[in-house]
C-alpha cells in the first residue's frame, strides 16, 4: 500500500525520501523551573538512530528517558538544542507543523496501551487513519493487514477487555503502524507484562523493523530485554553515560 496522501499542514521541506539519519540530537537540554529550583532533565544530549534501526534507551527513574521520547517525538518543545526528525528540523515547525509531523511520520506505543475500550481492535488500530480521513474501506482493509502482522487476525473485531495485555500491546503496536510512519517512538511498552510476553512484543518490534523499514525508539529498564535491540544508549542524570552497538 502506498503512503496516504499527507495532510496540507504536513512539513514538506523534506520528504519522507531523506537521506541522513532518522533521528539527529544536537546538543539537546530540556529544563524546569526557574532560579534555585530548576531541574536539568537533559543536558547536551548527542546521538542519532539510523533508519532501519532498533534503538534502545535505558537508564534508572529520572534519567531523562520519557523527556528525551517527548522532545524527539514533537510533543515538547526543547530549552536548548536541535532535533531532527526524516530531515526535518523540530525547531521550525510551529505548533500545527509539530501536530502534523506526530500525525503523518510518528508512531507512538505506551506502557499504559492507551486503547478505547468501546471499541473493537480493528477499529483502533483504525483511528489515526479516521483522523487522516482515509476512505472507510481502505481503513478497513489495513486494519486487518496490520492485525494480521502482529498476530491478530483473529482477534480483529474483540475489545480491549477481551483481550489479554498482550495483545492488547499487539493492538497498541498495529495501531502505531497505521498511517505508515518512518519512526515508531515506545516509552516502556513492556512495563506492564510479564517477562516472557515482553520479549515477545520486543522481539515483534525487532520483526515490524525488518520488514516494515521502520525505524523504532524504545525506552526500557529490563536488561533481558535490550539484548534485541540494535543498539543500547545508556542516560544517567540527563546524559548519555554509554553508546554501544549490539551484535548482530
Amino acid at each position: 500500500m502506498t503512503r496516504h496522501q499527507a495532510a496540507d499542514t504536513t512539513p514538506t521541506t523534506t520528504g519522507p525520501t531523506a537521506t541522513g539519519p532518522m533521528v539527529e540530537v544536537t546538543d539537546l537540554r530540556r529544563s524546569f523551573g526557574t532560579g534555585e529550583r530548576t531541574v536539568h532533565a537533559l543536558r547536551g544530549i548527542d546521538f542519532s538512530v539510523e533508519r532501519g534501526e532498533l534503538a534502545a534507551l535505558k537508564g534508572r527513574s529520572g534519567s531523562g528517558k520519557t523527556t528525551l521520547l517527548n522532545l524527539v517525538g514533537g510533543l515538547d518543545a526543547p530549552t536548548g538544542g536541535r532535533i531532527s526528525l526524516d530531515g526535518i528540523d523540530l525547531g521550525g515547525l510551529d505548533e500545527d507543523g509539530r501536530l502534523a509531523l506526530r500525525r503523518e511520520r510518528i508512531g507512538f506505543v505506551f506502557q499504559s496501551f492507551g486503547l478505547i475500550p468501546m471499541l473493537t481492535a480493528a477499529e483502533n488500530v483504525g483511528v489515526p487513519m479516521r483522523l487522516r480521513k482515509v476512505p472507510p474501506a481502505e481503513r478497513e482493509e489495513r486494519a486487518h493487514t496490520l492485525l494480521a502482522l502482529v498476530g491478530l487476525a483473529d482477534h480483529a473485531g474483540q475489545r480491549p477487555g477481551e483481550l489479554s495485555g498482550g495483545q492488547q500491546q499487539r493492538v497498541a503496536i498495529a495501531r502505531a503502524l497505521a498511517n505508515e510512519p518512518g519512526l515508531i517512538i515506545a516509552d516502556e511498552p513492556t512495563g506492564q507484562l510479564d517477562s516472557e510476553t515482553g520479549r515477545s512484543i520486543m522481539e515483534l518490534l525487532r520483526a515490524v523493523v525488518r520488514s516494515e523499514g521502520v525505524t523504532v525508539l524504545v525506552a526500557t529498564h529490563d536488561p533481558t530485554l535490550m539484548g534485541l535491540a540494535d543498539r543500547v544508549i545508556e542516560l544517567h542524570d540527563g546524559r548519555i553515560v554509554e553508546e554501544a552497538e549490539q551484535a548482530a
